[in-house]
């Protein structure tokens, strides 16, 4: 197994669709998931997993014990890097040589709440032929007629909606990537159903503010995560037939995948990662410099705060967070710009709002995770280095932000380096961003 903390005379951070490599002083402390390289190419990972699953019997007698109607795979959307293209030709050709025509097969994109995805975007993430060739449908949150209640309220108690499609499915395959969340604990499982194909309402409960200001929604904690428990619930009240979550390498690839039953498949993909990804820091550094995990998960500034509040548990209070994110599309959704907006060097402002009975703005919860970072460190110790947004546009995400020509990340980084780590300062690098989740070392 690679150290989890080694040291490397330098280091490519992941930055868009290549790299940003910096030079490391002696005695800095990168911290690298290491996961184990894939035995088998991802197809035949994944087969092996759908002919042992946990908790269920093998995908193709799930198959023959299916209700009528269609047989709905949910998948992940752009936002995460799964290579479907790599075995979902496979595991369709499965359910296929099971007896499902495949007229009667509906890949259904999980959004949650972000966009749909493009055609461009579903032959990349597919295949050609599998986008050519199959019914995808996106779900859409604000959509009321592809919307339908579930029985009963969730564990907060509250009514819960989801993708019609999906309830009213002959058989759920369910699919998805375990990595660290820096909310939930884990992604993937019970995740893609909440907030994945949930209602826009839903979803504004599950991201609510007394949720995340919980202490145990956190990177890599399950136990009394109130996002995980209630995500968890609703799953339970429309469970999947048949799970397929997979872990990727660094470079990209499935190393492991874990099938069967929602839970017993997911709390093994969570043991797996955590093993790898989520380990207690030796110390808490004076400068942290991360990542924001690449494409396409640096593709905007909403998803690029994961990888400096990620990062929390490595660095010292009042300490110094470098970040760099490649922004291709922007700073993220109207709502959430709206917000950055408005709440541009006002942030305990916007917290006492959020907390007001009634009071829930779409995309609140980013921000609110962001603030832990401006609890942590305050906002001009937040460098966030890119290519990817004017300075006007940077100035108002509460931030110090540093706009540089494209291709001048690099250079840029270097310099932060050079200006902010003091002699003796200690330095912690996370090179993949979030997908690495350090835990708070203990008191």
């Amino acid at each position: 197994m690679k150290s989890y903390m080694s040291p490397a005379p330098e280091i490519a951070l992941r930055y868009g669709h290549g790299t940003v490599t910096v030079p490391l002083p002696p005695g800095a402390d990168v911290y690298s998931a290491g996961h184990p390289e894939p035995t088998l190419p991802a197809d035949e990972l994944v087969m092996r997993a759908v002919a042992e699953p946990t908790g269920t019997p093998p995908l193709p007698e799930a198959l023959d014990r299916r209700r009528p109607g269609e047989v709905v795979v949910v998948v992940s959307d752009v936002t995460r890097p799964i290579p479907y293209r790599s075995f979902l030709p496979r595991l369709l050709s499965t359910c296929e040589r099971a007896g499902v025509a495949r007229n009667d097969i509906v890949i259904l994109v999980a959004t949650g709440m972000h966009r749909a995805s493009t055609p461009a975007e579903r032959a990349g993430m597919f295949g050609p032929a599998i986008a050519d060739s199959y019914r995808i449908v996106d779900h859409d949150a604000d959509d009321e007629a592809s919307l339908a209640d579930l029985p009963a309220p969730s564990r907060s108690g509250v009514r819960v909606r989801l993708d019609r499609r999906y309830l009213a499915a002959g058989f759920r395959l369910v699919t998805g990537l375990v990595e660290p969340h820096f909310m939930a604990g884990f992604s993937g499982g019970r995740k893609t159903i909440c907030p994945g194909l949930a209602s826009l309402d839903t979803v504004r409960n599950f991201h609510g503010a007394a949720f995340l200001a919980d202490p145990n929604a956190r990177n890599g904690n399950l136990e009394e995560n109130p996002l995980h428990l209630e995500a968890l619930s609703v799953a339970r009240l429309a469970p999947p037939d048949f799970t397929l979550n997979v872990v990727l390498d660094p470079a990209g690839r499935v190393c492991r995948a874990f099938a069967g039953a929602l839970e017993p498949a997911h709390d093994a993909a969570c043991d797996f990662v955590r093993s790898y990804a989520c380990r207690t820091v030796r110390r808490q550094a004076d400068v942290v410099l991360t990542s924001s995990g690449g494409h396409p998960l640096d593709a905007t500034f909403y998803q690029c705060v994961k990888g400096f509040v990620s990062c929390l548990p490595a660095v010292k209070v009042d300490g110094t967070i470098i970040a760099v994110g490649a922004c291709a599309e922007g700073v993220g959704g109207p709502e959430y710009r709206g917000i950055m907006e408005r709440y541009s060097g006002r942030w305990r402002e916007f917290l006492s709002r959020i907390r007001e009975p009634g009071v829930l703005v779409r995309d609140q919860w980013q921000f609110q995770m962001h603030t832990r970072t401006l609890e942590r460190v305050g906002e001009s110790r937040i460098h966030f280095v890119t290519d990817g947004l004017p300075a006007e546009v940077l100035g108002r995400l509460s931030v110090s932000g540093h706009a540089v020509p494209a291709g001048g990340v690099e250079a840029a980084t270097r310099r932060l380096l050079d200006d902010l780590l003091a002699p003796g300062a200690s330095l912690a690098v996370f090179p993949e961003g979030p997908y690495y989740a350090p835990l708070e070392p203990s008191a």
